[in-house]
């Protein structure tokens, strides 16, 4: 792939800049990215301050170990202290605090925590050490979960005893549906969470989902969205997209990620996550329950299922105080609204999990300099 040629050429980026000023005229216009690569790829290559002062980039619950709650933190770091379990895990997870310790100071106590590329590296260290019960971390959305399926299944084609997965995997959609839930105000206006024209919507997930999970936002709350790729130019193109439905008032689902997604999304993916798991209500960090967004193994797979086999006293959750990595993934405020930031809370001493993960929004302002 040409990438500096066709992806990331300046003068095809200036050429988009100028069109967004163009088609915007002047109108403000606000829209938020759903997805922690894109928040990534935005600060990295300095989208923001391309744009016209008139279009504000805000972003959104698309980072999978930002949202995890600090429950299912305490359970895993809980799960850590027993003398005969393995935590295996991706590696954004270690340093993410709980409400009392952190997976990193586990380890360093002694607990057996590693750090794992792919659920298969935790199905083989299970298989390498069958007199310990080895549980992986199943933290992320749609992009990650197909893979857990697949390796849900070959424990059980294997005939692995001591192999588990802690699920908090998410769903998007829903998540996206929560932010634009309804409240009155002291005037009488009705207004959503988040006061957004249009979504950018996450490209990795909806290789797996497509893009007809997002209808709803075009047809019951009128907002844009458009499913894009990760380089400057997709997402500058999107944004392109994106003003287009909104000056013009005609919402709706639009794909420029199209070398990866389809509308329908991935049939075989979807079929696998059907198999092995069911939807519940779950806990996003900051935005509280949210109906229908979780993943939990299903009830015939319960002998998987880290939650049901392994019992462990988990001590009350408490959230850090002064934080507000919350309000920050429902893009109701900005790192740099926060006292902690880049004082109390820097990426090696973090206080919230929004400065650990390298999805995180306070990461990418702490490390591209906002």
């Amino acid at each position: 792939m040409k990438i500096w040629s066709e992806f990331r050429n300046p003068q095809y980026v200036q050429g988009l800049v100028e069109q967004i000023r163009q088609r915007a005229n002047g109108r403000q216009i606000t829209l938020m990215e759903v997805c922690g690569t894109h928040t990534m790829a935005i600060h990295r290559f300095g989208l923001r301050k391309l744009l016209p002062e008139n279009i504000e980039l805000l972003s959104g619950p698309g980072c999978p170990v930002c949202v995890t709650p600090n429950d299912y933190l305490d359970r895993a770091i809980a799960l850590s202290q027993i003398p005969d379990v393995i935590i295996t895990t991706f590696g954004d997870m270690v340093k993410v605090p709980g409400s009392y310790s952190s997976l990193e100071k586990e380890q360093a106590s002694g607990g057996d925590v590693r750090i794992v590329y792919s659920p298969l590296d935790a199905l083989e260290i299970a298989r390498q050490n069958p007199d310990k019960k080895v549980i992986f971390l199943g933290v992320g959305f749609e992009t990650t979960t197909p893979t857990v399926a697949t390796v849900l299944k070959m424990a059980i084609e294997q005939k692995l005893k001591n192999f588990y997965v802690l699920s908090a995997h998410k769903l998007i959609p829903p998540a996206m549906a929560a932010l634009m839930q309804t409240e009155q105000s002291r005037k009488g206006e009705v207004k959503t969470r988040v006061q957004v024209d249009g979504f950018l919507c996450p490209g990795h997930v909806s290789a797996i989902i497509g893009s007809e999970p997002y209808r709803f936002l075009a047809e019951q709350y009128g907002k844009a969205c458009v499913v894009t790729g990760f380089e400057p130019l997709d997402i500058l193109q999107a944004i392109s997209m994106l003003v287009e439905q909104i000056v013009t008032d005609k919402p709706a689902v639009a794909i420029q990620y199209r070398r990866v997604v389809r509308p329908e999304g991935n049939p075989q993916a979807l079929s696998l996550l059907e198999e092995m798991f069911e939807v519940e209500d779950t806990i996003w960090r900051g935005i509280g329950s949210i109906p229908q967004s979780g993943l939990k193994i299903r009830e015939q797979f319960g002998n998987l299922d880290a939650a049901k086999q392994i019992e462990v006293e988990i001590p009350p959750s408490v959230e850090p105080k002064g934080c507000i990595c919350g309000l920050i993934l429902q893009g109701l405020k900005k790192p740099v609204d926060c006292p902690l930031f880049a004082v109390h809370c820097t990426p090696e001493s973090p206080v919230g999990a929004c400065m650990v993960s390298s999805e995180g929004t306070c990461a990418a302002y702490y490390k591209y300099g906002e």
